[in-house]
Protein backbone atom coordinates (compact mmCIF):
# COMPACT_ATOMS: atom_id res chain seq x y z
CA UNK A 1 0.00 0.00 0.00
CA UNK A 2 0.88 3.69 -0.55
CA UNK A 3 2.35 5.54 2.62
CA UNK A 4 -0.30 6.85 4.52
CA UNK A 5 0.22 9.09 7.17
CA UNK A 6 -2.57 9.75 9.67
CA UNK A 7 -1.39 12.85 11.83
CA UNK A 8 1.12 15.61 10.58
CA UNK A 9 3.46 14.81 13.14
CA UNK A 10 4.06 11.46 11.95
CA UNK A 11 4.68 12.97 8.38
CA UNK A 12 6.93 15.82 9.79
CA UNK A 13 8.94 12.86 11.71
CA UNK A 14 9.57 11.08 7.96
CA UNK A 15 10.46 14.32 6.34
CA UNK A 16 13.18 14.93 9.23
CA UNK A 17 14.72 11.72 8.49
CA UNK A 18 15.14 12.48 4.99
CA UNK A 19 16.33 15.79 5.43
CA UNK A 20 18.87 14.35 7.29
CA UNK A 21 19.49 11.56 4.76
CA UNK A 22 20.15 14.51 2.42
CA UNK A 23 22.07 16.90 4.33
CA UNK A 24 25.61 17.56 2.86
CA UNK A 25 25.32 15.59 -0.17
CA UNK A 26 25.27 19.31 -2.36
CA UNK A 27 27.74 21.83 -2.26
CA UNK A 28 27.30 25.23 -3.75
CA UNK A 29 31.27 25.86 -4.82
CA UNK A 30 30.34 28.63 -7.34
CA UNK A 31 30.85 32.00 -7.03
CA UNK A 32 28.86 33.37 -9.64
CA UNK A 33 25.41 31.97 -11.44
CA UNK A 34 25.87 30.22 -14.46
CA UNK A 35 23.37 28.47 -17.15
CA UNK A 36 23.83 25.05 -14.99
CA UNK A 37 22.17 26.45 -12.33
CA UNK A 38 18.76 26.13 -13.93
CA UNK A 39 19.35 23.00 -16.04
CA UNK A 40 17.47 20.92 -13.30
CA UNK A 41 20.51 18.87 -12.82
CA UNK A 42 23.28 18.70 -10.31
CA UNK A 43 24.79 22.26 -10.38
CA UNK A 44 20.83 23.06 -9.87
CA UNK A 45 20.75 20.91 -6.98
CA UNK A 46 23.85 22.35 -5.49
CA UNK A 47 22.31 26.17 -5.91
CA UNK A 48 19.02 24.92 -3.63
CA UNK A 49 19.86 22.40 -1.66
CA UNK A 50 23.47 23.53 -1.09
CA UNK A 51 22.45 27.09 0.28
CA UNK A 52 18.71 28.28 -0.88
CA UNK A 53 17.16 25.54 0.95
CA UNK A 54 19.53 25.93 3.83
CA UNK A 55 19.01 29.47 4.30
CA UNK A 56 15.25 28.66 3.72
CA UNK A 57 14.90 25.81 5.62
CA UNK A 58 11.65 24.52 8.16
CA UNK A 59 9.94 21.20 7.78
CA UNK A 60 7.77 21.84 5.41
CA UNK A 61 10.22 23.13 2.65
CA UNK A 62 13.01 20.27 3.66
CA UNK A 63 10.80 18.03 1.61
CA UNK A 64 11.87 19.13 -1.67
CA UNK A 65 8.85 17.71 -3.62
CA UNK A 66 7.17 19.32 -6.69
CA UNK A 67 4.56 20.44 -4.33
CA UNK A 68 4.36 21.69 -0.39
CA UNK A 69 1.72 19.42 1.55
CA UNK A 70 -0.04 21.53 3.94
CA UNK A 71 -1.96 20.98 6.43
CA UNK A 72 -5.47 23.11 6.57
CA UNK A 73 -6.18 24.45 10.53
CA UNK A 74 -4.16 21.29 12.07
CA UNK A 75 -6.79 18.67 10.82
CA UNK A 76 -6.44 16.04 8.96
CA UNK A 77 -7.57 17.46 5.15
CA UNK A 78 -4.37 18.61 3.14
CA UNK A 79 -3.40 21.30 0.50
CA UNK A 80 -0.90 20.73 -2.21
CA UNK A 81 0.92 24.58 -3.20
CA UNK A 82 3.28 24.68 -5.87
CA UNK A 83 5.18 27.72 -7.97
CA UNK A 84 7.35 27.53 -11.08
CA UNK A 85 8.17 30.23 -13.24
CA UNK A 86 8.75 29.79 -17.23
CA UNK A 87 11.36 30.95 -19.41
CA UNK A 88 11.12 28.42 -22.43
CA UNK A 89 12.96 29.99 -25.89
CA UNK A 90 11.37 30.22 -28.66
CA UNK A 91 8.12 31.15 -26.83
CA UNK A 92 5.96 28.88 -29.79
CA UNK A 93 7.29 25.58 -30.46
CA UNK A 94 6.28 23.00 -32.22
CA UNK A 95 3.45 21.29 -29.80
CA UNK A 96 3.02 24.23 -27.91
CA UNK A 97 3.97 27.29 -26.46
CA UNK A 98 5.25 29.33 -23.01
CA UNK A 99 1.72 29.88 -22.19
CA UNK A 100 0.45 26.53 -22.55
CA UNK A 101 3.61 24.96 -20.95
CA UNK A 102 2.73 27.15 -18.03
CA UNK A 103 -0.09 26.05 -16.99
CA UNK A 104 0.46 22.28 -17.75
CA UNK A 105 4.09 22.64 -15.86
CA UNK A 106 2.22 23.56 -12.53
CA UNK A 107 -0.99 21.17 -13.13
CA UNK A 108 1.34 18.16 -13.29
CA UNK A 109 3.40 19.45 -9.95
CA UNK A 110 0.19 19.05 -8.12
CA UNK A 111 -0.77 16.25 -9.67
CA UNK A 112 2.20 14.19 -8.94
CA UNK A 113 1.89 14.90 -5.54
CA UNK A 114 -1.40 13.20 -5.44
CA UNK A 115 -3.57 16.07 -5.20
CA UNK A 116 -5.86 17.30 -7.34
CA UNK A 117 -5.75 20.34 -9.26
CA UNK A 118 -8.07 23.36 -8.66
CA UNK A 119 -6.45 26.60 -9.23
CA UNK A 120 -3.37 28.77 -10.52
CA UNK A 121 -2.26 32.02 -10.66
CA UNK A 122 -0.53 33.56 -13.36
CA UNK A 123 1.92 35.93 -13.02
CA UNK A 124 3.25 38.01 -16.46
CA UNK A 125 6.95 39.91 -16.67
CA UNK A 126 6.36 41.45 -20.54
CA UNK A 127 9.02 43.48 -22.27
CA UNK A 128 8.79 46.86 -23.80
CA UNK A 129 7.83 46.00 -27.76
CA UNK A 130 6.47 42.59 -26.97
CA UNK A 131 3.52 42.14 -29.45
CA UNK A 132 -0.03 41.83 -28.50
CA UNK A 133 -0.98 39.71 -30.89
CA UNK A 134 1.73 37.27 -29.52
CA UNK A 135 0.74 37.78 -26.27
CA UNK A 136 -3.53 37.27 -26.94
CA UNK A 137 -2.21 33.82 -28.68
CA UNK A 138 -0.21 32.86 -25.26
CA UNK A 139 -3.22 33.84 -22.93
CA UNK A 140 -5.72 31.73 -24.75
CA UNK A 141 -3.53 28.90 -24.68
CA UNK A 142 -3.16 29.21 -21.30
CA UNK A 143 -7.03 29.54 -20.93
CA UNK A 144 -7.51 26.72 -23.01
CA UNK A 145 -5.06 24.71 -21.76
CA UNK A 146 -6.80 25.54 -17.80
CA UNK A 147 -10.15 24.36 -19.42
CA UNK A 148 -8.91 21.16 -20.39
CA UNK A 149 -7.07 20.51 -17.18
CA UNK A 150 -10.28 21.29 -14.95
CA UNK A 151 -8.43 24.19 -13.20
CA UNK A 152 -9.21 27.74 -12.88
CA UNK A 153 -6.75 30.98 -13.44
CA UNK A 154 -7.97 32.78 -10.30
CA UNK A 155 -5.91 35.46 -10.01
CA UNK A 156 -2.47 37.32 -11.45
CA UNK A 157 -0.09 40.39 -11.92
CA UNK A 158 1.47 41.73 -14.72
CA UNK A 159 4.41 43.78 -14.74
CA UNK A 160 6.35 45.45 -17.77
CA UNK A 161 9.68 46.07 -17.62
CA UNK A 162 12.12 48.03 -20.76
CA UNK A 163 13.03 47.24 -24.03
CA UNK A 164 16.50 44.53 -23.25
CA UNK A 165 15.91 43.90 -19.80
CA UNK A 166 13.55 40.48 -20.73
CA UNK A 167 13.18 38.29 -23.56
CA UNK A 168 9.47 38.92 -24.77
CA UNK A 169 7.92 37.36 -21.66
CA UNK A 170 8.48 35.44 -18.50
CA UNK A 171 5.45 33.43 -17.11
CA UNK A 172 5.24 32.45 -12.96
CA UNK A 173 2.15 30.18 -12.17
CA UNK A 174 1.52 29.11 -8.80
CA UNK A 175 -1.42 26.34 -7.91
CA UNK A 176 -2.65 24.84 -5.21
CA UNK A 177 -4.67 21.61 -5.17
CA UNK A 178 -6.56 19.62 -2.48
CA UNK A 179 -6.09 15.52 -1.38
CA UNK A 180 -8.82 13.24 -1.54
CA UNK A 181 -7.47 10.62 0.63
CA UNK A 182 -4.36 10.32 3.02
CA UNK A 183 -1.78 8.82 0.45
CA UNK A 184 1.58 10.26 0.65
CA UNK A 185 3.65 10.34 -3.42
CA UNK A 186 6.92 11.58 -2.01
CA UNK A 187 10.30 10.67 -3.35
CA UNK A 188 11.63 9.63 -0.41
CA UNK A 189 8.74 6.36 -0.57
CA UNK A 190 10.41 4.12 -2.65
CA UNK A 191 11.22 0.94 -1.11
CA UNK A 192 13.59 -2.29 -1.97
CA UNK A 193 11.88 -4.72 -4.41
CA UNK A 194 9.33 -1.57 -5.88
CA UNK A 195 8.91 -1.49 -10.20
CA UNK A 196 9.77 1.65 -12.19
CA UNK A 197 7.06 2.25 -14.27
CA UNK A 198 7.22 5.60 -17.18
CA UNK A 199 4.34 7.05 -18.55
CA UNK A 200 5.58 7.65 -22.17
CA UNK A 201 8.24 8.12 -24.87
CA UNK A 202 11.20 10.62 -23.66
CA UNK A 203 12.78 13.98 -24.98
CA UNK A 204 10.24 15.07 -27.18
CA UNK A 205 9.80 18.49 -25.29
CA UNK A 206 13.35 19.30 -25.20
CA UNK A 207 14.57 18.25 -28.95
CA UNK A 208 12.03 20.04 -30.03
CA UNK A 209 12.35 23.17 -28.21
CA UNK A 210 16.06 22.86 -29.24
CA UNK A 211 15.27 22.44 -33.45
CA UNK A 212 12.93 25.10 -33.13
CA UNK A 213 15.33 27.72 -31.64
CA UNK A 214 19.04 26.51 -33.04
CA UNK A 215 17.24 26.04 -36.86
CA UNK A 216 19.01 23.03 -37.33
CA UNK A 217 19.03 21.28 -40.17
CA UNK A 218 17.45 17.84 -38.98
CA UNK A 219 14.65 16.57 -40.96
CA UNK A 220 12.41 15.32 -37.64
CA UNK A 221 8.47 16.18 -36.98
CA UNK A 222 9.45 15.93 -33.30
CA UNK A 223 6.56 17.91 -30.86
CA UNK A 224 6.62 18.60 -27.34
CA UNK A 225 4.77 16.30 -25.14
CA UNK A 226 3.58 19.26 -22.98
CA UNK A 227 0.27 17.83 -21.82
CA UNK A 228 -1.95 18.07 -18.23
CA UNK A 229 -1.08 14.78 -16.33
CA UNK A 230 -3.93 15.32 -14.14
CA UNK A 231 -6.41 12.90 -15.66
CA UNK A 232 -3.85 9.73 -16.27
CA UNK A 233 -2.70 9.96 -12.66
CA UNK A 234 -6.08 9.98 -11.59
CA UNK A 235 -7.06 6.71 -13.76
CA UNK A 236 -3.47 5.20 -11.74
CA UNK A 237 -4.64 5.84 -8.15
CA UNK A 238 -8.18 4.56 -9.03
CA UNK A 239 -6.68 1.65 -10.24
CA UNK A 240 -4.42 1.01 -7.13
CA UNK A 241 -2.96 2.28 -4.35
CA UNK A 242 0.26 0.44 -3.98
CA UNK A 243 1.92 3.92 -5.71
CA UNK A 244 4.85 4.88 -3.32
CA UNK A 245 6.29 7.65 -5.17
CA UNK A 246 5.30 9.81 -9.02
CA UNK A 247 7.63 12.75 -10.66
CA UNK A 248 7.23 14.31 -13.44
CA UNK A 249 10.24 13.84 -15.55
CA UNK A 250 11.04 17.77 -16.68
CA UNK A 251 14.41 19.27 -16.16
CA UNK A 252 17.02 17.03 -16.28
CA UNK A 253 14.95 14.34 -17.35
CA UNK A 254 14.44 10.81 -16.30
CA UNK A 255 17.79 10.60 -14.86
CA UNK A 256 18.01 13.36 -12.83
CA UNK A 257 14.43 11.76 -11.19
CA UNK A 258 15.41 8.76 -10.75
CA UNK A 259 18.58 10.08 -9.16
CA UNK A 260 16.63 12.37 -6.60
CA UNK A 261 14.36 9.25 -5.87
CA UNK A 262 17.26 7.37 -4.71
CA UNK A 263 19.03 9.69 -2.89
CA UNK A 264 15.90 10.41 -0.83
CA UNK A 265 15.13 6.95 -0.36
CA UNK A 266 18.64 6.12 0.03
CA UNK A 267 17.51 3.42 -2.40
CA UNK A 268 19.36 2.01 -5.40
CA UNK A 269 17.63 2.19 -8.88
CA UNK A 270 18.46 0.20 -11.99
CA UNK A 271 16.74 0.49 -15.12
CA UNK A 272 17.45 -1.37 -18.47
CA UNK A 273 17.90 0.62 -21.53
CA UNK A 274 15.88 -1.22 -24.18
CA UNK A 275 12.15 -0.98 -22.19
CA UNK A 276 12.79 2.96 -22.19
CA UNK A 277 10.75 3.80 -25.39
CA UNK A 278 12.03 6.79 -27.38
CA UNK A 279 10.86 7.86 -30.85
CA UNK A 280 13.41 7.13 -33.32
CA UNK A 281 13.11 10.94 -34.29
CA UNK A 282 14.00 12.12 -30.86
CA UNK A 283 17.16 9.33 -31.00
CA UNK A 284 18.17 10.16 -33.91
CA UNK A 285 18.36 13.75 -33.42
CA UNK A 286 20.45 12.66 -29.81
CA UNK A 287 22.55 11.26 -31.58
CA UNK A 288 23.43 13.90 -34.21
CA UNK A 289 23.66 16.51 -31.24
CA UNK A 290 25.73 14.10 -29.04
CA UNK A 291 23.02 14.30 -25.90
CA UNK A 292 21.24 11.64 -23.87
CA UNK A 293 17.78 11.18 -24.24
CA UNK A 294 17.69 10.35 -20.50
CA UNK A 295 18.82 13.85 -19.50
CA UNK A 296 16.43 15.44 -21.43
CA UNK A 297 13.34 17.91 -20.26
CA UNK A 298 10.16 16.22 -20.76
CA UNK A 299 6.61 17.86 -19.95
CA UNK A 300 3.92 15.12 -20.32
CA UNK A 301 5.61 12.32 -18.79
CA UNK A 302 5.99 10.88 -15.13
CA UNK A 303 7.78 8.15 -13.37
CA UNK A 304 5.99 5.92 -11.11
CA UNK A 305 7.39 3.68 -8.40
CA UNK A 306 5.04 1.08 -7.45
CA UNK A 307 5.12 -1.83 -5.18
CA UNK A 308 5.68 -4.86 -7.16
CA UNK A 309 2.44 -6.65 -6.48
CA UNK A 310 0.79 -4.43 -8.47
CA UNK A 311 3.42 -3.07 -11.01
CA UNK A 312 1.09 -4.77 -13.62
CA UNK A 313 -2.30 -3.11 -12.18
CA UNK A 314 -0.39 0.02 -12.82
CA UNK A 315 0.79 -0.62 -15.85
CA UNK A 316 -2.49 -1.59 -17.10
CA UNK A 317 -4.06 1.51 -15.80
CA UNK A 318 -1.83 3.97 -17.59
CA UNK A 319 -1.93 1.84 -21.13
CA UNK A 320 -5.40 2.02 -21.24
CA UNK A 321 -5.66 5.82 -21.13
CA UNK A 322 -4.13 7.31 -24.52
CA UNK A 323 -1.90 9.39 -22.63
CA UNK A 324 -0.04 6.06 -21.82
CA UNK A 325 -0.44 3.64 -24.29
CA UNK A 326 3.26 2.63 -24.88
CA UNK A 327 3.75 3.19 -20.79
CA UNK A 328 5.87 0.56 -20.00
CA UNK A 329 7.86 -0.91 -16.60
CA UNK A 330 11.22 0.14 -17.27
CA UNK A 331 13.22 -1.31 -14.10
CA UNK A 332 13.40 -1.78 -10.52
CA UNK A 333 13.97 -0.50 -6.80
CA UNK A 334 16.90 -2.29 -5.19
CA UNK A 335 18.62 -2.17 -1.71
CA UNK A 336 22.02 -1.06 -2.43
CA UNK A 337 24.36 1.15 -3.07
CA UNK A 338 22.35 3.45 -1.45
CA UNK A 339 21.41 6.71 -3.57
CA UNK A 340 23.15 5.47 -6.69
CA UNK A 341 21.36 4.59 -10.41
CA UNK A 342 22.44 2.12 -13.05
CA UNK A 343 21.62 2.00 -16.08
CA UNK A 344 21.82 -1.81 -17.48
CA UNK A 345 22.90 -1.44 -21.24
CA UNK A 346 21.29 -3.03 -24.66
CA UNK A 347 24.84 -4.69 -24.94
CA UNK A 348 24.46 -6.26 -21.64
CA UNK A 349 26.65 -4.09 -19.32
CA UNK A 350 25.98 -1.99 -16.86
CA UNK A 351 27.14 1.85 -16.25
CA UNK A 352 25.88 4.56 -13.66
CA UNK A 353 23.52 6.77 -14.73
CA UNK A 354 23.81 10.48 -12.45
CA UNK A 355 22.30 13.43 -12.89
CA UNK A 356 22.28 16.16 -15.55
CA UNK A 357 25.81 17.43 -15.90
CA UNK A 358 26.20 20.63 -17.01
CA UNK A 359 23.08 22.38 -19.30
CA UNK A 360 23.52 21.55 -23.14
CA UNK A 361 19.57 22.50 -23.53
CA UNK A 362 19.36 25.60 -21.66
CA UNK A 363 15.66 27.16 -21.39
CA UNK A 364 13.83 24.84 -22.38
CA UNK A 365 10.64 25.19 -19.52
Amino acid sequence: MAQQFQTLDEALEKIEKVRQARQGKFYLKDKTIILSHGSGGTASHNLIEGMIGKIFSNPLLDQMDDSAILPINGSDARLAFTTDSYVVSPIFFPGGNIGELAVNGTVNDLAVSGAHPLWLSVGLILEEGFAIADLKQIIESMQAAAEKAGVQIVTGDTKVVQRGSADKIFINTAGIGLFQFPINLSSFNAQPGDKVLLSGPIGDHGIAVMLAREALEIEADIQSDTAPLNGIIQNLLDATKAIHCLKDATRGGVATVLNEIALSSNVAIAVDEETIPIRPEVNGACEILGLDPLTIANEGRFIAIVASEDAETALQALQNNPQGSEACIIGEVLEEPEGMVFLRTALGGHRVLDMLVGDPLPRIC
